[in-house]
């Protein structure tokens, strides 16, 4: 019996996660939008890719859910970008109903499944999904962390002009300005980064892992990041389909762990068939558990707002 991976939303996200599913072989994929024929039409064509990529797994396009059934994954990339004019709490209350509604249809139709959230803003999203599929804690996992550490590396290679492969870091916390990447366990080949570089040089690489998706938005203008955040996914994807067991930072609904509670904040996490079969706790020096605390308060100035306009 082949995997099936529901991908909601037909965006730039959306159908790279597809793509890339469908490349690797793990599932069959349904490709859901509310715009009519754009999931029809994107999905027909990654599907006419097969021949020529080499792959065989079926790819649909759908309007509403009816054809998700039984998901083993539901990844939620659907959502608005923030417009002109836009206040950050209108943006986080119009993706609030997108991904209540996706939520909803998608546990109505799947009730077994591990929901993937991509939707920004990224943490209250998985808060909200959780709220309203009331699926247990190790089925509703946001992606950040794999996304975020993705690009620490990236640019720590660069910088150094190493293979990305001999990077290991991890990055916690939200997604956004406020994620704490963990400078002292970061190493090159074994090496901590600390050794080979100056903290000038640090403090800069991690700065620019913060700005990380603002620097893309700032070149395209119209859009934003969408290559990396789908290959980010579909890692998490893979772990989970495969049971491959990675740990990989992802937010993570805590209840305790790094002194939060109650919250959805990045952690390192084992995927496996399970969802979120283990949360590893690091023992955090003072400025890393300080800088993770105002993480976590800024995630929950959102879940405020939204528990307010909600009446939740």
């Amino acid at each position: 019996m082949r995997k099936k991976v529901t991908v909601v939303g037909a965006g730039n996200v959306g159908a790279n996660c597809a793509v890339r599913i469908a490349d690797k072989e793990l599932a069959d994929v349904v490709l859901v939008d509310v715009v009519e024929g754009v999931p029809q039409g994107k999905g027909l064509d990654i599907l006419e890719a097969g021949p020529v990529e080499g792959y065989d797994v079926s790819i649909t396009g759908a309007n509403d859910y009816a054809p998700t059934a039984n998901s083993d994954i539901v990844v939620i990339t659907a959502g608005f970008p923030r417009r002109p004019g836009m206040s950050r709490d209108d943006l986080l209350m119009a993706n609030y109903e997108v991904v209540r509604t996706a939520t909803e249809q998608a546990v109505k139709h799947s009730p077994n499944a591990i929901l993937i959230l991509v939707t920004n803003p990224l943490d209250a999203m998985c808060w909200t999904a959780f709220q309203v599929s009331k699926f247990p804690k190790n089925r509703v996992v946001g992606m950040a962390g794999v996304l975020d550490t993705a690009r620490y590396r990236t640019f720590i290679a660069q910088e150094l002009g190493v293979s990305v492969e001999n990077i290991t870091a991890l990055v916690l916390g939200g997604h956004g300005d406020t994620m704490v990447p963990i400078v002292r366990l970061t190493t090159v080949g074994g090496i901590p980064l600390t050794e080979l570089t100056d903290q000038a040089t640090i403090d800069r690489l991690v700065q620019r892992t913060r700005d990380g998706g603002a620097e893309i938005v700032k070149y395209l203008k119209t859009g934003s990041a969408y290559y990396a955040p789908s290959a980010a996914t579909v890692e998490m994807v893979e772990s989970i389909l495969k049971d491959k067991k990675k740990v990989l930072p992802c937010a993570a609904y805590l209840e305790g762990e790094y002194g939060v509670n109650g919250l959805f904040a990045g952690v390192p996490v084992k995927l496996g068939a399970n969802g979120i079969e283990q949360i590893y706790q690091v023992k955090l020096q003072a400025d890393e558990q300080a800088q993770l605390d105002k993480s976590a308060a800024a995630v929950k100035e959102l879940i405020e707002v939204i528990k307010q306009k909600v009446g939740a």
